[in-house]
């Protein structure tokens, strides 16, 4: 691809978010984020009297894999100036008041001028670029001014244009970081092929360090905690219809069974199709408005009943808001991790498996390392239709010797992979990458 191409293709995607915009909640977001977004970084003030680190996210997802060396940054450089920029709405909308960051803003739009323009403003000494979002414009931009850029937590495949005869632009890309930091060592082997071996170190993924860590500081959730009970509990996370439609039929047959649903998107539409899937379900929110209802009435905690005046007591609970799955997997006798049906595939299993559960998943992990070790383990179970979500549900409710070792697998698997964080803080120390 040219730059003139990568030009044309800028152009068009930027028109093609304008064009859907009026009844594109995202694409909304996306363009009013960005809306005199540098009138907004030159109001912050950002002070370069000391080290600024800017840490790049494409979305949510990748700010979570990022995470643990931001706040890893702020504790032993204190006096540095973090900021945060994201791609997508998902991670800005959500994070935009996370505290480890001194500014958060959106990426302004690539181009030359406007790579120039933020680098001038945010002058930053060192670069964390998470996992992919390649933009031409502001990392060449950042290798022109010698600045340490590090890739973290990449991984690369086979069929990638980086190993394509037309990949040259995208070759260059990968040329623009100071050191690249990959999960595997085929993604090393990879790099080593078109050129890349003296920058790149296999470090692991920096997401094992974050589940852990979420894991070890678990914060309870009394109204979950109460919906459970004694129950036998499936929690399924990061779900899409074709996951739900394999689920629901042992739902709506297995009353005694709970059920916890926290669907990857929760507007109106997808929360009462829900609602249509599972017969027999409450929302969240609703247990959390008659919890505040009778505990006004009745100020002794341990004398609230979520289920009061409810009929009789749903076995589905519906997660209606963002950012508590990390604990709700905690829940789980046994967890569900959507997207295993869809084109994408599997969304993130290491925050299931890190409780020592099992995980089951639908069919489409191969793009994802960690989806098939952890099936390779043992802790990891693949689906392909609601009748095999029911024979293995069922075998793992009642073969306790089958349970106990998937979810050990799932434990050991987690916990082995740690320490990427680690990897690649010493390398910033030992460069004294942050160091006047």
């Amino acid at each position: 691809m040219s730059i003139l191409l990568y030009s044309i293709f800028l152009w068009l995607y930027e028109t093609g978010i304008r064009l859907i915009a009026p009844w594109n909640p995202k694409a909304r977001l996306w363009l009013n984020g960005r809306k005199d977004i540098f009138k907004k970084i030159t109001a912050a003030g950002i002070d370069k009297k000391n080290p600024v680190v800017w840490m790049h996210c494409a979305s949510l997802g990748e700010f979570e894999q990022g995470r643990p060396l931001l706040e890893k940054v702020r504790t032993l450089y204190p006096s540095s100036k973090i900021i945060l920029t994201f791609f997508s709405p998902s991670g800005y909308e959500i994070k935009k008041g996370y505290p480890g960051a001194d500014h958060i803003f959106y990426l302004p739009t690539d181009s030359r001028r406007h790579a120039r323009h933020f680098l001038d403003l945010v002058h930053p000494a060192l670069v964390l670029w998470i996992k992919y979002d390649y933009w031409y414009f502001y990392l060449e931009e950042l290798k022109k001014r010698g600045v340490p850029t590090l890739l973290v937590s990449a991984v690369f495949r086979p069929g990638q244009v980086f190993f394509r005869w037309y990949g040259k632009l995208h070759r260059y890309l990968i040329s623009c970081f100071t050191h690249v930091f990959v999960q595997t060592p085929d993604s090393a082997e990879l790099l080593g092929k078109i050129g890349f071996s003296s920058n790149v170190n296999v470090s692991g993924d920096t997401r094992f360090d974050r589940v852990i860590e979420i894991a070890e500081q678990f914060e309870p959730l009394p109204l979950v905690e109460n919906f459970c009970g004694s129950s036998q509990v499936v929690v399924a996370g990061s779900t899409w219809e074709e996951d739900e439609e394999e689920l629901d039929h042992y739902a709506n047959t297995h009353p005694d069974t709970r059920f916890i649903i926290a669907p990857h998107e929760i507007d109106e539409s997808r929360l009462k199709e829900i609602e249509k899937l599972f017969r027999n379900s409450v929302r969240l929110s609703l247990l959390e408005k008659r919890s505040e209802d009778q505990h006004t009435e009745n100020p002794e905690p341990d004398k609230v009943d979520v289920h009061l005046q409810m009929g009789p007591h749903p076995n589905v609970l519906v997660i209606d808001n963002i950012g508590m799955l990390s604990r709700l997997y905690k829940y789980g006798t046994i967890t569900y991790v959507g997207g295993g049906f869809g084109d994408d595939g599997v969304h993130n299993v290491l925050e299931a498996a890190v409780y020592g559960k099992p995980v089951v998943m639908g069919p489409v992990i191969d793009k994802y390392v960690e989806a098939l070790e952890l099936v390779d383990s043992g802790g990891g179970i693949v689906i392909d239709s609601a009748l095999e979500a029911e024979a293995v549900f069922t075998s793992l409710f009642t073969n306790q010797e089958e349970y106990r070792f998937s979810c050990q697998a799932s434990k050991d698997y987690v916990y082995a992979k740690r320490g990427a964080t680690s990897m690649v803080m010493d390398f910033i120390q030992a460069k004294r990458l942050l160091t006047r």
